[in-house]
């Protein structure tokens, strides 16, 4: 199982986190930094992928850019760092990216994509994998960019069944899936609303030829969700202590990270709008914890949160 790139969700605090107390993932797709055009890359800027960080966890950095020159010299920057593998980010959703002609924004103009990539390939030291979704206006638009995905030596193809204008609502286009899954010429990993252990076996039920899978969001909310799709039906033991010693391990990782308990606050804010989804009475603790204006409050709500039988 790949842990998805989740922005200000699964950065290396949290990767790191993830893989001391559960099992099941075995790599993980960094969230994308960002080629700067014209500019010295600075060591703050990959602060999150440095080498010394990232021991825990198998981790492929992304990148986001559509500029070939920017992201030649950002991968091989990475490759250097001793990273094989670097992710080109072709999925995100969001309009402030996508109206820039970056991320899910370049999936209509199948022609600069392939520009992009005979250029990229030619002169990046490294492999190449891209995470896409089916378009950014409709899945027809995959009818386009699959033969330029083929036509060049990538080592997967990340696939999440939406358009970019869907963001994250709606139902994954399955159907159409199943249409460019069969076309595709790479590896394909499967990503999108992977929940539970029944949406991942009815998923592999219907696409065997799906090489790896990733998890996202159901992974952050259920941080169980891996192991509990590999347990066999048996059930997992001690969630309520292993999950108390994760968030642990979280918020001190947030501590040392950030320069003021207040930054660190707000990420673990912001984690429990996924981790409440998953506790009986989690809205209620959620609306609390949101309330919360001081890290000593916050550590009140949940250890009286992990207290509860």
């Amino acid at each position: 199982m790949i842990m998805a790139p989740l922005r200000g969700i699964t950065d290396a605090v949290f990767r790191n986190a993830f893989k001391k107390h559960f099992n099941g993932v075995d790599e993980a797709v960094a969230p994308f930094v960002t080629s700067l055009k014209g500019r010295r890359i600075k060591a703050s800027h990959l602060r999150d992928l440095a080498p010394e960080c990232n021991r825990s966890l198998s981790v492929v950095p992304q990148i986001l850019s559509n500029d070939a020159d920017e992201f030649i010299r950002l991968a091989n920057t990475l490759t250097d760092m001793g990273y094989r593998e670097i992710n080109w980010n072709l999925g995100c959703p969001y309009p402030m990216v996508a109206k820039k002609m970056r991320g899910s924004g370049l999936l209509p103009h199948a022609d600069v994509i392939d520009r992009l990539l005979d250029k990229i390939l030619n002169e990046f030291k490294g492999r190449l994998s891209i995470k896409t979704r089916l378009g950014r206006f409709c899945a027809d638009e995959m009818d386009r960019l699959v033969p330029v995905f083929n036509r060049y030596p990538l080592v997967r193809l990340v696939v999440h069944p939406r358009t970019g204008v869907q963001m994250y609502t709606g139902a994954v286009d399955l159907d159409a899936f199943a249409v460019c899954l069969a076309q595709i010429a790479h590896p394909v990993v499967y990503n999108g609303d992977i929940w539970d252990r029944n949406a991942f076996f009815g998923l592999a039920a219907r696409f065997p030829e799906v090489h790896q899978w990733m998890l996202g969001r159901g992974l952050v909310a259920d941080p169980f969700l891996a192991e509990t799709i590999q347990a066999d039906s048996h059930p997992i033991d001690r969630r309520k202590e292993r999950f108390a010693a994760f968030h642990d391990d979280l918020l001190a990782g947030y501590l040392d990270l950030f320069s003021g308990p207040g930054h660190a606050l707000d990420r673990m804010k912001g984690l429990w709008g996924y981790f409440a989804g998953g506790l009986e009475d989690g809205a209620r603790l959620l609306k609390r914890i949101r309330k919360a204006r001081s890290l000593d409050r916050y550590r009140q709500l949940v250890d009286q949160a992990f207290l509860q039988p």
